[in-house]
């Protein structure tokens, strides 16, 4: 449910297009993108010519394309709809992708007693209509919405890899967890054919590998809450690492003199009101997308616990007030740099 310009691209500063080490062929920096799972991938690499380059994102991007025929709700031929239809049948077998990122979510709902939680999908189409319509969801369909949400009607077989959702009717939504989990697919495609130095952009999901070529770590940049379009004036600077912000930024909707993200809490069945951002840092941005997600959910108190209760994380929270946007943090000094760093 990421929703925030990453900047990621834009952030890669400095950095010189060709760049050899003694002894070393060297490595050029090559920039391929296309649209995935409702946004833009983007894929940096530095590889030895074009050819490699070229054949290695190619890999990359079929990857992100297959999960989008998986995981995507929005289609009502993927493998997680087909699931979706079987709602409060027997146990569904499902390919090792689904099952992992089920068994991902699962984790996460629990620890966040169900502030993450997957299974919100019939609440999501309500407020996905009530963006469109600019109008409230009606009081009986959200109850009944609610009714059907809770990680505990999904029920999972590691032995068997099967998923069973119990009520039904139940929707899956995988938009706050699929795109960092492609972005970690993505990037182990590329190692595999011989790109050590990559960055994957996935909408707000940045998942990198090991520095470009003389540099410490690659540079990105956190967009300003209050003018997203701006430049950032917050820079991190991360290698073997991910990054993921999540905010109301582009998707939200205005009711009753009220804003509502298009995030929302799965235990009250609302939008989460408000403006704000949260960016987290993870080792792997499968975990960093669902965390952002689930700290948007929870707030600066609960989330910051949430981050400091989780080894190798780090979270930024910027929230809008009568007094200018406030910003809360934890574990986020060792990535921060300035611009002239």
């Amino acid at each position: 449910m990421t929703s925030l310009r990453s900047w990621a691209a834009a952030c890669i500063l400095g950095m010189a297009a060709s760049l050899a080490f003694p002894g070393e062929s060297a490595l050029s920096r090559f920039e391929f993108s296309q649209p995935h799972m409702g946004t833009r991938f983007q894929i940096i690499v530095y590889a030895r010519n074009a050819a490699t380059a070229s054949r290695a994102s190619d890999a990359a991007f079929e990857r992100i394309a297959r999960l989008d025929d998986t995981m995507n709700d929005y289609n009502p031929r993927s493998e997680l709809m087909s699931l979706c239809q079987r709602a409060g049948g027997p146990p569904v077998p499902v390919s090792e992708d689904l099952f992992q990122v089920l068994a991902r979510s699962q984790a996460l709902a629990e620890r966040t007693d169900g502030a993450f939680d997957i299974t919100v999908g019939p609440v999501v189409r309500l407020w996905r209509r009530a963006r469109r319509q600019h109008e409230m969801p009606a009081a009986d369909e959200l109850a009944h919405a609610r009714e059907l949400v809770g990680h505990e009607k999904l029920r999972l077989d590691p032995g068997a890899r099967t998923a069973q959702l119990l009520k039904k009717g139940m929707l899956l939504d995988l938009g706050g967890i699929a795109k960092g989990y492609a972005a970690d697919q993505a990037l182990a495609i590329l190692k595999k054919h011989g790109i050590t130095s990559a960055l994957v952009v996935a909408g707000g999901e940045v998942a990198v590998s090991a520095p470009p070529p003389g540099r410490k770590g690659w540079r990105i940049g956190i967009a300003p809450l209050e003018s997203p379009e701006k430049p950032p004036t917050r820079l991190l600077l991360l290698h073997d690492a991910a990054v993921s912000t999540s905010g109301d930024s582009e998707q939200y909707v205005e009711l009753g003199g009220k804003r509502y993200s298009h995030i929302v809490d799965p235990r009250t069945g609302i939008g989460v009101m408000g403006r704000s951002s949260v960016t987290v840092v993870a080792s792997d941005a499968t975990t960093s997308d669902g965390m952002a997600t689930a700290v948007s959910v929870l707030g600066p108190q609960q989330g910051l616990e949430l981050v400091r209760s989780t080894p190798g994380t780090a979270a930024l929270i910027i929230r809008a007030t009568d007094q200018g946007p406030r910003a809360f943090e934890v574990n986020l000094s060792p990535y921060a740099v300035s611009a002239k760093d």
